[in-house]
């Protein structure tokens, strides 16, 4: 494919300027923004640079206007000399400018503002068309050692049916630093490896994915199975890249992954056992439905949406946390609409003792942390970067900001009673809580006036005077034409059971960031509408997929993949299913304060209080130290999983651990009291640990090493030891 950008004395010869007047918005804007002018960094900044502002990207006409002819005493454009024109003459560097030189003098940029200097500086004549799309000259590119530079062309649509080539006026942007590079208006690969290409016109932006790959031979896929409307995308989409998938993983690993991607923890020796002894062919399928009917499913989900949705002591006070979670994991246990879980959260009024969905309007309490919740949450949406100017990075202006936020401007609180237990954090609550709507009360837009509400993206109005707005919301979040909620839903459950979203950060859907497998995502957020947008169908038809179950061991064409899911992703446990994991590899139960005998780390409703008043329990430390989130942030990021220096420390020594296995009553304590061979015993440490047998090496070296040890309980609490502390055991493959 041979792509060009057109020659600029081409799209805007003198002759073509002189036959087409120059619009300020869509030519003059869009020079200032191609040039870098009114960017973030510079006067679009929000003081300007200089004593010159502009208004960020454009997004401001007629301010920019009058900021160009008539600032600096008018020296900025001069009609009558153009040339002199200050505007002209920093950006060409004849007169010094700390932004430096922009363009030239024999430029398309110096040309298009020399001539609308010279036409009297105008503004838009009444009904300038405007555009409306961007068409670039190609979707994606894939280019292939020695092919290591492209060029592309964008044409607009405009309001009045038009279409135009605006590539010398639109600006390029890389998302990726160090995999290519802009060198006159070329595209130039540095190194191999992904990025994605944004070409901006005035408010409008299209991204362009770039793959530069080594020169490597197209791989057969046609030998691996593709029954599977998951893996007929992932692999076509792997076939486009020259990756070969990895193969099948192995029924140990597969078993230990269900497990710990459903339910949150790892199967037990008799249960591995049964499953490797299957022979039947749909064996997996059948240990994926056994285990989506099975408690520890609501327990695990459950514990994922209350990170979500901030159900921690501190703002809803332990009763609270209750019964909140509570309410989540029933909802999850009976499998309804995740569109109804939606509905019941955004509308919900009353007690947050008797009403309990309530309970998360009790954590967000101000309308601009309700309105970044809501778009993060249920849309994916990170819009908070609008709260003070149009969004650098996708389509959300101010305005959209301050008016969805207006949805939710009339959620009020009586308490009912505050026992803090500290009078000085305004922070805490302790006691019942009424959530309501007033009747009045509206936000301001910050240039001044009401904001009158509207949802983000959407057509339909939203009530105002003493209208339901929450109801309004609700319709249109949970509408079927939706075009966030779905997608938001269906990329979330993606990345946990994939380890990455298909896009990535999986709450942060933007222009700028688009999927890496667009036709899958879509695929996906069909399946969730057509099952009735329920949790478990979703997470069935993902887990049935061969590309779900792929082995996490790259082969010599996919070991760098890291966004096209072409092997499983090796990631560490999390806080709760790490610590239920020890505790049942070992045989033992951790103690937590105030919660019934046997319960598990995932079954907490939240991460218990503790400060001066209370003493922090070797399982709480244990899940702080390992990333459990504080549930302060409605973001999947505040969940720590880089295993760290402490973290190895608390394995390898922390009195928790060590304490567990070296119980007189555990696992390895009742073996040995009911006098089992050391071969029985291993296989069942062994099994109960990592879901698989040891190896002949393995059974060799560790029972010579039990065999000839003087205390046999201590050999034994030492291989229990190694094996709590393998790769094997702390990551989920």
């Amino acid at each position: 494919m041979s792509l060009r950008w057109l020659p600029f004395a081409l799209l805007f010869s003198s002759a073509a300027l002189a036959d087409t007047p120059v619009s300020f918005r869509n030519d003059v804007s869009a020079v200032l923004s191609r040039s870098g002018c009114n960017a973030g960094a510079c006067h679009g900044n929000l003081n300007g640079k200089g004593g010159f502002k502009l208004s960020l990207r454009g997004e401001d006409a007629d301010a920019d206007l009058a900021a160009l002819t008539r600032g600096m005493l008018g020296r900025r454009t001069d009609p009558h000399s153009p040339a002199d024109s200050l505007l002209l003459k920093k950006a060409t560097g004849q007169v010094p400018h700390e932004g430096g030189v922009r363009f030239s003098t024999t430029s398309s940029e110096y040309a298009i503002l020399r001539t609308w200097i010279a036409a009297g500086c105008r503004p838009d004549v009444p009904n300038t068309p405007s555009p409306v799309s961007l068409v670039p000259s190609v979707k994606s590119l894939v280019l292939i050692d020695p092919q290591h530079t492209a060029t592309v062309t964008v044409k607009a649509k405009f309001s009045d049916g038009t279409t135009r080539d605006v590539t010398a006026v639109a600006s390029f942007e890389l998302t990726t630093v160090g995999v290519a590079k802009l060198t006159n208006g070329e595209l130039v690969r540095e190194q191999f490896g992904e990025t994605v290409l944004i070409v901006r016109y005035l408010h409008l932006q299209v991204p362009i994915r770039v793959a530069f790959l080594p020169d490597r031979p197209a791989v057969d896929v046609s030998g691996v199975p593709a029954t599977h409307p998951i893996d007929k995308l992932v692999i076509s989409d792997l076939a486009r890249l020259r990756i070969r998938p990895s193969d099948l993983s192995t029924d140990g690993v597969f078993i230990r992954r269900a497990y710990l991607d459903t339910c949150g923890i790892i199967p037990t020796a008799a249960e591995v056992r049964a499953f490797l002894a299957d022979t039947s062919p749909d064996k997996r399928t059948k240990l994926i439905d056994a285990l989506l009917a099975r408690p520890e499913f609501a327990d695990y989900w459950a514990q994922k949406w209350g990170d979500l949705l901030r159900n921690e002591e501190k703002s809803l006070d332990k009763k609270g946390v209750t019964v909140f979670h509570r309410w989540i994991r029933n909802w999850l246990a009976d499998d309804k609409p995740l569109t109804d879980f939606a509905r019941e959260l955004l509308t919900a009024r009353g007690s947050t003792y008797a009403t309990p969905s309530a309970n998360f309007y009790r954590a967000v309490r101000d309308p601009y942390l309700r309105a970044e919740s809501v778009a993060q949450v249920f849309l994916g949406l990170r819009v908070s970067c609008a709260r003070c100017h149009n969004h650098p990075f996708d389509v959300w202006t101010q305005d959209d900001y301050h008016r969805f936020a207006a949805v939710f401007a009339r959620i009020d609180y009586r308490l009912v009673d505050n026992k803090r237990n500290d009078d000085l954090d305004k922070h805490e609550f302790i006691g019942e809580q009424i959530v309501l709507t007033k009747t009045d009360g509206e936000l301001t837009l910050p240039r001044g006036g009401d904001a009158v509400p509207k949802l983000l993206g959407a057509k339909s109005s939203v009530p105002t005077g003493r209208g339901d707005r929450l109801g309004a919301l609700a319709d249109w979040m949970t509408a079927a034409d939706n075009p966030f909620f779905a997608q938001a839903q269906a990329n979330r459950v993606w990345a946990h059971l994939l380890g990455r979203g298909i896009v990535d950060p999986i709450d942060d859907f933007k222009l700028t960031n688009p999927a890496s497998n667009p036709e899958l995502l879509d695929h996906l957020a069909k399946e969730f509408a057509a099952g009735g947008y329920r949790l478990k169908p979703l997470v069935r038809h993902i887990m049935t997929s061969r590309t779900y179950q792929l082995s996490a061991t790259p082969n010599d064409t996919n070991a760098d993949d890291t966004t096209h899911f072409s092997h499983a992703a090796v990631t560490p446990l999390e806080a709760e299913q790490l610590l239920d994991a020890v505790a049942s590899a070992t045989g033992t139960e951790i103690k937590w304060p105030g919660y019934p005998k046997g319960t598990r780390a995932g079954q907490l409703a939240a991460v218990p209080q503790a400060g001066r008043r209370m003493a922090v329990s070797d399982g709480l430390r244990f899940l702080k130290m390992f990333g459990k989130p504080e549930r302060l942030l409605t973001c999947e990021c505040e969940r720590g999983d880089d295993p760290g220096v402490l973290q190895a420390f608390q394995m390898l020594t922390g009195e928790l651990v060590n304490g567990l296995i070296r119980q007189s009553e555990n696992r390895l304590g009742k073996l040995l009291t009911d006098g089992k061979p050391d071969a029985d015993v291993l296989d069942e440490m062994y099994l109960s640990a990592v879901s698989r047998p040891p190896t002949t090496t393995e059974r060799t070296k560790l029972l010579a090493y039990v065999g000839g040890a003087k205390e046999k309980r201590a050999a034994w609490e030492d291989v229990t030891w190694g094996l709590l502390n393998s790769k094997e055991f702390l990551l989920r493959r």
